[in-house]
């Protein structure tokens, strides 16, 4: 018989060399500030759980009713029999709440991506994209068949200068910019402005990724396009339900006839078994929780949060931070292995980041701060983090395991 083994083996056994290998690691517990693993509690800095809604009242309250009224399972793909009145209610609030026609949920925010770029885009259209875009924004562009090509990190100089070959060329084809409107490994965020003016004046049309901006950003956590006022001005806003909404899933977000395209034609939708009812429900609830006044002091106490990790942090963190991605970039992933297992050792969560997740020497400790951290919290990290991180400009220390 042949086999995989040692050709799998040898490659495991150089990713470990390279400091790149990856295992999977069961917890008994997993909150926006507490994790639990081996029967070991650790204060959790690695949740995309900023706003602290997986665990709020009214969400567990809205799945649980839904999974006694309605079961677990939705039991066959959206266009079958599985699309429940719960989908078309949550679609309905994301549309309002991102101020447009009509939304589209998907499984994932992943999905999301791998169905409606392909949808969109093929062999004869051009994609264009920030080189830190997300991977399923990347996957998406691959799987269409179109050409792609990338612009520098937020070098929107480079991408006029695509934008305008293309035009020269007199081709007609379509075009497509993407980006994230606040980057999830560096948490600074898209001049989207300049983009949209980018993408009018050369005729593309523009999808832009709100995963870590929805919920965070606006009066009603709209995101950062609603924010802006440039909710008329993006053809394609792509989000998800699992950030700082907490739950699970991902949306697609425009025009009615976009998204009656995309039911035709997206593949991981129309595919794809429908989301529970019970996701749904509780993706409904902390939509309206993160609308109402609890969830502006929710965002209120996050920025506060964000400010007090800078102080806590001095120099090592950005001077502003943009989002509640805060980025310790340490270079090596040695460095980056090193201070995550040291801040194990002190009872704190923060996993290194490295590559293929982010460029090669550019591994980091990527610190998330949640509306849950209590001030202590936050102090007892910068604490932990003052010992274990180098002087900046001075070589990383070294931290034994």
């Amino acid at each position: 018989m042949v086999t995989f083994e040692p050709d799998l083996a040898a490659a495991l056994a150089r990713l470990d060399e390279q400091g790149l290998r990856r295992h999977l690691r069961a917890a008994e517990e997993i909150g926006p500030t507490r994790l639990v693993l081996d029967g070991k509690g650790y204060l959790n800095f690695a949740s995309n759980d900023y706003l602290g809604l997986a665990q709020h009242p009214r969400v567990r309250a809205a799945a649980k009713a839904a999974i006694d009224q309605f079961g677990v399972g939705s039991g066959a793909s959206r266009l079958v029999t599985g699309s429940h009145r719960l989908h078309a209610e949550l679609e309905a609030e994301i549309a309002g709440w991102k101020r447009v026609p009509r939304a589209l949920a998907f499984s994932s925010g992943y999905a999301t991506a791998l169905g409606t770029i392909p949808a969109l885009a093929g062999p004869r259209d051009l994609i264009i994209l920030d080189k830190l875009a997300h991977a399923c924004l990347i996957d998406g562009a691959r799987l269409s068949g179109a050409e792609m090509r990338v612009f520098p990190h937020q070098n929107l100089d480079r991408l006029e200068a695509l934008l305008e070959a293309n035009a020269r060329l007199g081709n007609g084809r379509n075009v497509l910019v993407v980006t994230e409107s606040v980057f999830s490994m560096d948490g600074d965020r898209a001049d989207l402005k300049a983009l949209v003016d980018l993408k009018d004046r050369y005729g593309a049309r523009l999808l832009v990724d709100e995963a870590h901006a929805a919920g965070v950003f606006g009066g009603a956590g709209e995101g950062l396009i609603s924010l802006l006022g440039l909710q008329d001005r993006v053809e394609l806003q792509m989000g998800t339900l699992s950030k700082a909404l907490g739950v699970c899933g991902g949306y697609l977000a425009g025009s009615a006839t976009l998204v009656d395209y995309l039911v035709n034609r997206a593949r991981s939708f129309i595919y794809s078994t429908a989301p529970p009812p019970a996701l749904a429900a509780a993706a409904l609830a902390a939509i309206r929780v993160a609308e109402a006044p609890e969830g502006a002091q929710l965002r209120q106490r996050l920025w506060t949060n964000v400010d007090e990790l800078r102080k806590a942090v001095g120099s090592w963190a950005p001077p502003e931070p943009a989002s509640a991605i805060v980025p310790l970039k340490l270079g090596l992933e040695k460095d980056a292995l090193a201070a995550s297992a040291a801040l194990r050792n002190a009872g704190i969560w923060i996993p290194a980041i490295r590559y293929p997740t982010v460029a090669k020497g550019t591994a980091r400790l990527r610190v998330t701060v949640s509306a849950a951290h209590s001030p202590a919290m936050i102090a007892g990290l910068g604490r932990v983090l003052r010992t274990i991180l180098p002087d900046p400009g001075r070589a990383p220390l070294e931290i034994t395991k």
